[in-house]
């Protein structure tokens, strides 16, 4: 019986493209960048706030990122004033945590966001009783794909890895699961589409939150 389920938080959890989207175009826009479209952002996102900045710098024109510096700084500013802007669960998301609790399984997010920002997002949209850890980018250790993040969940709790549900919405989230050795299920209401997940071999892809629990039965 699978007995942990880690969740990416950004477009697996809570829909937060519109915050993303916004705090970057309006630090592309200060330094004279063409904004970006929200769809953009849907790939941009996934690999970090540094590597999200990159692209979206990049896209604008500015291929040698002279201005990476300044756009990075002000989108950083701009999140730590409010990085739960526009930010809301998935429909049935909270009804999925509830109905895990209730069967005991352990519930932890494991996001490439910031760690600081991860905690904030993650406390003003489910609390802080929701899950069980929390852990967002830290340094390049504890970066997706690299499985070390999801491992030190699962050691946390004194869990196997093939005990653990890895869930997220990107190519990203699926090698972080394959290479924990963890059950890793994709979600299609997320960012990317479900040729990425199918090409980065999730073991099963959902259509809707409340059919994760059929893996935790």
């Amino acid at each position: 019986m699978k007995k942990l389920a880690i969740f990416d938080l950004d477009g697996t959890l809570v829909d937060s493209i519109g915050s993303i989207a916004g705090a970057c175009n309006e630090a592309l826009k200060e330094n004279g960048l063409e904004e970006r479209s929200v769809n953009e952002y849907k790939y941009f996102a996934g690999d970090g706030a540094l590597e999200l900045v990159k692209r979206a710098v990049y896209a604008s024109g500015d291929i040698e990122y002279k201005k990476l510096d300044s756009v990075y700084s002000i989108y950083k500013e701009i999140f730590v004033k409010d990085c739960t802007k526009g930010v809301v669960p998935f429909e049935d998301i909270n009804e999925l945590l509830k109905q895990l609790k209730k069967r005991e399984i352990k519930l932890a997010v494991l996001s490439n966001k910031p760690h600081d920002r991860t905690i904030d997002v993650v406390n003003k949209i489910f609390g802080n009783n929701t899950f069980d850890m929390v852990l967002g980018y830290k340094n390049e250790e504890t970066k997706k794909p690299n499985p070390y993040g999801a491992l030190l969940i699962a050691k946390r709790f004194n869990i196997k890895p093939e005990d653990c549900v890895y869930i997220g919405d990107t190519d990203t989230d699926m090698q972080t699961g394959i290479n924990a050795g963890m059950y890793t299920i994709g979600v299609s209401w997320g960012f990317r589409d479900r040729e990425e997940l199918i090409k980065n071999k999730a073991n099963i892809i959902v259509d809707n939150p409340m059919d994760l629990l059929n893996y935790f039965t």
